[in-house]
Parts: C-alpha cells; structure tokens; sequence
C-alpha cells in the first residue's frame, strides 16, 4: 500500500506536467526555439548589423504568419506584429505585461532606468525627464545644437568629394547629445564616452556569454567606466549648483539634480540619474541619427530662405524653426512610415491570450 501510495505520488505531478504541455503545445505560437540559449540570436543580429532586419522580420511573417515563437538574446520570445499587436503591448495594463528589457539590456543599463521600473517609479522618474523636454526648455538650446553643427560640418563636411551620411550623423547626434545632456565640450573626455557608449550599443545586440572574449563582455565593461564617468559628472554639477556656479536648466545632469521634492528630498537617486541620462543618450542616439528625410526641392527651400535671411555666422533661433512648416511635415510621415525605434520588448507577467495563441508567463 506504501508502495502503491508513493508511486502515485511520483506520476501525479508528471500526468499534470504532460498534460499541461499537450494543452499549451497546441496553443502556443508555432515557430521554433533552436539551439538551446543560441535560438535565433545569430541570424536576428546579422540581419540587425547589415541592416536588413525588417527583411528578416518579414520572412519569419511570411513563414509563421504575425505571432511566432523564438529565442532571442537566450531567452524564449513571443513576436507578434501588426497594428492589434501595438494596441496589445501598448494599451495593456501593467499586471500582464511588464515594461522589461532583454537580460544583457538590464545587466548593462542596470535595473534603474526607464524601461526596468515599474509604476510608480516609472511615472517619477518619467516626469523628471519629460520636464527637462518641454518646448520651453528646448528654445534655449537651440543656438547650443547650431554651434554643434557648424564644427561638425567644418570637420566632416568641409572640403569632402564624398560624405557617407550615416556615420557622420552618428557622430553629430552624439556631440549634440552630449553637449545638451552633459554639458560635455568637445575633447578628449567626450571621445572617450564615445568609445564606451559604442562598445556598449554592441553588447546589447549580443547573444549574452559573459566570457573575457566576447562582445557582451566588453559591453559591460565599458557600462562600468561609462557609468562611473557619468556619476562623477554629476558630483561635478552637484558642486557647482551648491556654490551657485551653474543654472539648473543649463543640461539635463545638472536639471535632475536641482530637482527636490516638497520636502526638500531629491526627486531621483545618483543611482537612476546616472542610468536615465545614459539611456537618454541611447534613445537619442539610436533614433535620431536614422530619421532619413525625402529630400526635395520643398525641403531644400525652407532652410536655403532662413540662411538668406541669416548674417553670416548668426545662430538659428526657435523662431526660424517654426519657419520650417513643410519640414516640420516631411519629418512626422518619415517617422510614421519607418518608425525610428525597431521593436518593444515586454515581459508577459501571466499566461497571456492573443490572437488565438497562449503566451506562457515569463
């Protein structure tokens, strides 16, 4: 009987197990998980590298259909794609789906910026970031980007038979960047976050081995020098609004530093300062430089008039902006057509419907 009663007890929990398995199999999206922790990892980052990711994305449609399972980044993933599935993540609320990241984005941003919190965090530090970005704020930087843009052109441009855009775009979103965020000036301490920030960029986009030879590796350890840089910045600014030698609103360190609350409190920690303006910098950085205009006659004229109406070596104000209607229009449907961000990754905190198909939890 003793016998009979464990036996029991042992197959109870595997008949569950099977059965629950059979249930999900044939509800889960099909598609496969490949090589155990490899899955689709190297096909996904080559086509991300040679920039023929959507091509890749519209295969596995056309094969699968637009809900499919993989492996990405070592981790089991639901794709789902088309205007119900933005709805979906978008529009779900937060007991379902967990604004989370791939394991190698948290290792190397840390689990204090943005896109790792959760309500209410998530709102504070939001808040704190949107009110350094409103359109009031903006209008006295505008001359500050103008400078970056006129050494750029003088260094990249000038003199040049041939400019591959891209590239150099790149490298004048990050000095505009850097100038607005950090209040870095060019040099060699700017050059050097540069390096960091592209070693990190990498070690998103990579299967996550924390081996001393691969990418991932060298993506977090250039987060700890980037990080570490970023924090003494911020002691710097600290400092100085301390001794009333700078303007809060004269960059974004120094702005999420005055900030306090109504008991005098700091709104945000050294900890998610230093995390938000890097991954202001990555979002910055990654989306701005590959808005592509259509290049027209319209659009040339609306800049060419403001430069007539400019003396030589004045700096565009907000008012001359505000000219650049048409443009203004160009840029909004380029982004509508090709939005500059690739993909949203979230976590399914339940086992979720859609469409059809269960998205196991986790």
């Amino acid at each position: 009987m003793n016998t009979y009663l464990t036996s029991l007890l042992f197959l109870v929990p595997i008949f569950l197990l099977l059965s629950r398995t059979r249930r999900y199999s044939k509800r889960i999206p099909p598609g496969s998980l490949g090589i155990p922790l490899i899955g689709q990892s190297l096909g996904f980052l080559l086509a991300l590298h040679t920039n023929t990711a959507e091509k890749w994305l519209e295969d596995r449609i056309r094969k699968y259909g637009p809900v499919s399972k993989l492996s990405i980044l070592g981790k089991p993933t639901v794709f789902i794609h088309g205007q119900a599935a933005n709805k979906f993540v978008f529009h779900n609320n937060s007991s379902i789906l967990a604004n989370q990241q791939p394991e190698s984005f948290a290792k190397i941003l840390g689990d204090r910026n943005l896109m790792e919190v959760s309500a209410p965090d998530h709102k504070r530090i939001r808040e704190a970031l949107v009110s350094f970005l409103k359109p009031e704020s903006l209008k006295q930087y505008v001359g500050k980007a103008d400078e970056e843009v006129r050494k750029h052109i003088e260094i990249y441009w000038k003199g040049k038979q041939v400019v591959t855009v891209l590239p150099v775009m790149k490298i004048l979103t990050f000095d505009i960047i850097c100038s607005l965020l950090f209040g870095f000036e060019q040099g060699k301490q700017r050059y050097q976050f540069l390096y960091s920030f592209q070693e990190m960029l990498n070690g998103f986009w990579a299967i996550p081995i924390n081996l001393s030879f691969t990418q991932y590796n060298r993506g977090l350890r250039e987060s700890v020098r980037a990080q570490k840089l970023v924090k003494e910045l911020v002691q710097e600014k600290r400092v100085l609004l301390e001794k009333k030698g700078a303007s809060p609103r004269q960059d974004l360190i120094t702005f999420l530093v005055s900030m306090h609350d109504e008991d005098g409190k700091p709104v945000l920690t050294e900890k998610e300062i230093v995390q938000n303006v890097v991954l202001s910098l990555l979002g910055g950085y990654e989306t701005s430089a590959t808005l592509e205009l259509a290049v027209s006659e319209a659009v040339l004229q609306e800049p060419q008039e403001i430069a007539k109406s400019k003396n030589s070596g004045e700096s565009l104000t907000w008012a001359d902006l505000a000219k650049m209607k048409y443009t203004w229009r160009v840029a909004m449907e380029t982004l509508r057509m090709v939005p500059p961000v690739f993909g949203s990754f979230r976590k399914a905190l339940t086992d979720t419907e859609y469409n059809g198909y269960l998205i196991p939890k986790g």
